[in-house]
């Protein structure tokens, strides 16, 4: 089989794995099913002027970021510079995020600064494998903007991974769209295990079943991003 009809196949192919308790366990999941190995290939396609640019997105608490984390160490195992960039980095602040009425519309349309985030660094970086780049930068509980910098050279593959990423206006953006899939009731027992937001439990259900949750719903009513993805990994354990 050509390199092209294994991307293909790859690309086909609808991962159904079940990650397990234990990161040894979802390597190997990520490196025998379809993700890692599609990531490979494609970045072998693709023209060595340009980095890869893989989208990871899933609902809040899905395990993107412990997921993404995993697929960079494998990659690195093998030689390849990567970037790793999460969205959160791009939050809008709360009073911009949050808005009493219509809550969860409002985080839909107002959490990340997605346009800056892909015009700055994104983009650039995808283009052209180098960017260096002063932006503002904000953590889920911050106030106020502090400065962070971007600073990538030569890269091969950028991993971008957070949440709404695959809005129709940005999809397009992507070599490869990964969707972690995970059902609500599995994210809200780990949303209340890690505090989100830095809240208390009974507080980050409410956050979830008031906020998150319901723009999720938006979002997958909206854009459709499972479908949109060209690999569904499901991820029920982590």
């Amino acid at each position: 089989m050509h390199a092209d009809e294994k991307l293909t196949a790859f690309l086909e192919l609808e991962s159904t794995i079940r990650a397990a308790e234990h990161p040894e366990a979802l390597q190997l999941m990520l490196e025998d099913g379809s993700v890692i190995p599609a990531i490979i290939e494609k970045r072998k396609a693709l023209s060595p002027q340009h980095a890869l640019l893989v989208g990871i997105s899933g609902i809040d608490a899905s395990g993107k970021g412990f997921v993404t984390t995993r697929i960079a160490e494998s990659l690195q195992k093998r030689g390849i510079k990567l970037a790793a960039i999460s969205a959160d980095g791009w939050l809008n602040l709360p009073h911009v995020r949050f808005h009493q009425q219509d809550l969860a519309k409002h985080f839909y349309e107002s959490a990340i600064r997605f346009d800056e985030m892909f015009e700055r660094v994104i983009l650039p970086l995808r283009g052209t494998r180098n960017v260096n780049v002063e932006s503002d930068f904000t953590e889920e509980t911050a106030t106020t903007f502090c400065k962070h910098r971007y600073a990538f050279r030569n890269i091969d593959i950028i991993l971008l991974e957070g949440i709404f990423l695959f809005k129709p206006m940005y999809r397009d953006h992507f070599d490869l769209k990964v969707w972690i899939d995970c059902s609500f009731a599995t994210a809200l027992r780990r949303a209340m295990a890690r505090g989100q937001e830095g809240l208390p439990p009974q507080e980050a259900k409410r956050a979830f079943e008031t906020i998150y949750f319901p723009a999720q719903r938006i979002h997958l009513a909206r854009d459709n991003p499972r479908k949109a993805a060209d690999i569904v990994f499901t991820n029920e354990t982590l």
